[in-house]
C-alpha cells in the first residue's frame, strides 16, 4: 500500500493514527509509500530504464531512490551527469539528490575529493561527467544512473559506460532525462534490453510550487517546447523551422582542425532576474578548412555582471580574437561593462539592421552546406535552433550564434585571421 491507496481508503486515518513517532519518522524515507506506481522500478528483466518525462515530474528523486535502493544490494555505482556540476549540485547534494532523500540509517558520506558516496552497507556510487567519457574507460559497475542524457555533449560517454557495466549477474541503468530528440536517446529507447517510463508536469501538480506552475506552466503550455519541457514528448523536426536535427547530427564533430580565428558572440538580456530572458553566450571559431565550429554554449540568466564575467571568462579560455556583441539597447553599457572586468578587450558592436529572418537565413544555409559544425552536442542551443519559425520571437543562444557565424563567415570572411595564442 503507498500514500496514493491510503488516501482513497476510508481506514487511512485511522491507520496513520496507529503509527508510532518512531514509526511515522520510518515512514518519511519509505519510498514505495510516497512514490506513485509510475515512479517505481518495473518489474520482469530489463537492462535499461528510460525515464522521460517533463519539468518536475520528480525524475531525480526516482533516479536517487533507485540508488538508494540498490546500495543494499551492489558494491559499485556510477552516478553520470551532463557536467561534474550537475552530478553535484542535482545528483548527489540536490533537493531531490541522494544525500537529501537517504534516512540517517542509510544516509553515505560524501568524499567529494574523491569523487564517491560511501554507504554504510559498503557500497560505493563514483560521480562521473558526461563531459569527461574518458574517465569512464577502465571502471566496472554493477548498476549506473545517468540523468538528462538529453543534453550529454558526447555519447561515448554512454557507450563507455554500458561496456563497464559489466559486475554481478544484473548490472542495470537508470536514465532519468527531459525527452530530447538526440541520436543517444532515439538509440537507447530502441534498445530491446530498455522499458521507457513517460510522465508529464501535471501528475506531480499537487508537490510543485505554486510560483513554478504560474511562471512555467503558464509561460510555455500549448508551445512546442511546452510539450517538450511539460508533457515529455519527443518532438520531430519542425518542417517550418530554419535548422534541422538531421543536418546538425551529420555535421557534428569531436575532433578540431587547426582554427584561424575564434569570437565570443553575445545577445545581451535586457533585464535581469528570474522571469528575465537569457543572455546567449556562443563561443565559434572558423577552421583553416573554411568551415565554421560551434565551440562553446554559456548562455545564462543573471545579472549584467554575472554574465560579463562569464563573458570575458570564454574570450580568455578559447583565447578569442573578438567579443561581438549586439548593441541595439544599451551599447555603451555593455562596452563600459566588459571594459571594467578586464581592459583592452577587442569588442566589436553588432547592430541589427535586418530583420531575424534576413539575418538567419545566410547561417542556416550554410549549415544545409555542411559548413558548420557543432563540437559535441549543445542541447540548449539545438533546441532553439530547431523549435525557431520565422514570424517567432527568436532566442537568444540562436542570436548569439547569428551574430558569431556572420562575423566569421559572411561579413568578415575576406580578412585573414590570427590567433591569439
Amino acid at each position: 500500500m503507498n500514500l496514493h491507496d491510503l488516501a482513497g481508503s476510508p481506514d487511512g486515518e485511522r491507520i496513520l493514527a496507529s503509527l508510532t513517532p518512531a514509526e511515522l519518522a520510518a515512514l518519511r524515507y519509505a519510498w514505495p509509500f510516497w512514490a506513485r506506481p509510475e515512479q517505481l522500478a518495473p518489474a520482469g528483466t530489463w537492462r535499461t530504464w528510460l525515464v522521460k518525462a517533463g519539468r518536475g515530474w520528480g525524475k531525480t528523486r526516482v533516479g536517487a531512490e533507485w540508488v538508494r535502493q540498490q546500495a543494499r544490494n551492489v558494491g559499485r555505482i556510477a552516478l553520470v551527469g551532463p557536467t561534474a556540476a550537475d552530478v553535484r549540485d542535482v545528483m548527489v547534494e540536490g533537493d531531490s539528490g541522494i544525500m537529501s532523500i537517504c534516512g540517517p540509517h542509510d544516509r553515505p558520506e560524501y568524499q567529494p575529493s574523491r569523487r564517491r558516496l560511501v554507504f554504510p552497507s559498503g557500497a560505493l556510487a563514483y560521480c562521473y561527467s558526461a563531459d569527461e567519457p574518458e574517465r569512464l574507460r577502465g571502471p566496472q559497475h554493477h548498476a549506473a544512473w545517468c540523468d538528462e542524457v538529453g543534453a550529454w555533449r558526447y555519447p561515448e560517454a554512454w557507450d563507455q559506460l554500458r561496456m563497464g557495466l559489466r559486475l554481478g549477474s544484473d548490472p542495470r541503468a537508470v536514465v532519468t532525462t527531459t525527452p530530447r530528440p538526440t541520436d543517444l536517446m532515439r538509440r537507447i529507447a530502441a534498445d530491446p534490453g530498455t522499458v521507457v517510463t513517460r510522465g508529464t508536469t501535471y501528475q506531480n501538480r499537487a508537490n510543485l510550487a505554486r510560483e513554478f506552475l504560474e511562471a512555467i506552466v503558464t509561460r510555455y503550455e500549448g508551445t512546442r517546447i511546452g510539450r517538450q519541457e511539460l508533457l515529455g514528448e519527443d518532438l520531430d523536426d519542425n518542417p517550418a523551422a530554419l535548422w534541422q536535427r538531421a543536418e546538425i547530427d551529420a555535421n557534428r564533430r569531436h575532433v578540431l582542425p587547426e582554427l584561424v580565428r575564434v569570437v565570443v558572440a553575445v545577445d545581451p538580456a535586457v533585464t535581469a532576474g528570474e522571469e528575465a530572458d537569457e543572455t546567449g553566450i556562443i563561443v565559434v571559431g572558423l577552421g583553416a578548412d573554411g568551415h565554421g565550429y560551434v565551440l562553446d554554449d554559456r548562455s545564462m540568466r543573471g545579472s549584467p555582471d554575472a554574465w560579463g564575467r562569464e563573458v570575458v571568462a570564454c574570450y580568455n579560455r578559447h583565447k578569442a580574437n573578438a567579443i561581438v556583441v549586439e548593441v541595439n539597447q544599451g551599447g555603451d553599457l555593455v562596452r563600459h561593462l566588459l571594459g571594467t572586468l578586464q581592459g583592452r578587450l577587442p569588442i566589436r558592436e553588432v547592430r541589427a539592421s535586418r530583420g531575424k529572418v534576413a539575418r538567419a537565413e545566410p547561417v542556416a544555409a550554410l549549415y544545409e552546406q555542411g559548413k558548420i559544425h557543432h563540437v559535441g552536442a549543445w542541447s540548449g542551443l539545438e533546441d532553439q535552433l530547431c523549435g525557431w519559425t520565422p514570424g517567432h520571437e527568436s532566442p537568444d543562444r540562436m542570436d548569439a550564434l547569428v551574430w558569431g557565424i556572420t562575423e566569421l563567415m559572411l561579413e568578415r570572411a575576406a580578412e585573414p585571421g590570427i590567433r591569439r595564442l
